[in-house]
C-alpha cells in the first residue's frame, strides 16, 4: 500500500507543478505556441534522467524503492509522461535495441497523434 501512496502523493505534486508551470509560461509567452508543455517535457525528461542515473546504474546511490517510485513514477509521471517515454527510449538505445527504439518513437508519435485526432472527431459527434 505504501507504494501506491508514494505514486499518488508524487502524482499530485507533479500535476500541480505541471499546471503551475504551464500557466506561468502561457502568461509569459502567450498562448500561440505551447512553450509551457515543451518546457515541462524537457525538464521532466532531464529530472527522470538524473534520478535514473543516480539510482538505477551499477554505481548507484541507494535509496528506498518507494522514494524512487515517488520521484520517478509519481512526480515525473504527474508532471509529464514524456519523461517516461524518453527514459524508456534511452534504455532501448543503451541496450542496442536500435530498431525497437525507433519503432517505439515512431509508433508513439504517429499512433498518439492519430488517436488524439480520432478522439477529437468522435468528441465532435
Amino acid at each position: 500500500m505504501g507504494t501506491y501512496l508514494a505514486v499518488a502523493a508524487g502524482g499530485a505534486l507533479g500535476s500541480v507543478a505541471r499546471f503551475w508551470v504551464a500557466g506561468a509560461m502561457t502568461a509569459l509567452t502567450g498562448p500561440r505556441f505551447p512553450w509551457g508543455t515543451l518546457l515541462i517535457n524537457v525538464a521532466g525528461s532531464f529530472i527522470i534522467g538524473v534520478i535514473a542515473g543516480f539510482t538505477l546504474t551499477p554505481a548507484r546511490v541507494g535509496i528506498h524503492p518507494d522514494l524512487r517510485i515517488f520521484l520517478m513514477v509519481g512526480i515525473c509521471g504527474g508532471f509529464t509522461t514524456f519523461s517516461s517515454f524518453s527514459l524508456q527510449t534511452l534504455e532501448l538505445l543503451q541496450t542496442g535495441d536500435i530498431v525497437p527504439a525507433f519503432g517505439y518513437i515512431l509508433g508513439s508519435v504517429c499512433l498518439c497523434l492519430g488517436f488524439v485526432w480520432l478522439g477529437w472527431l468522435l468528441g465532435r459527434l
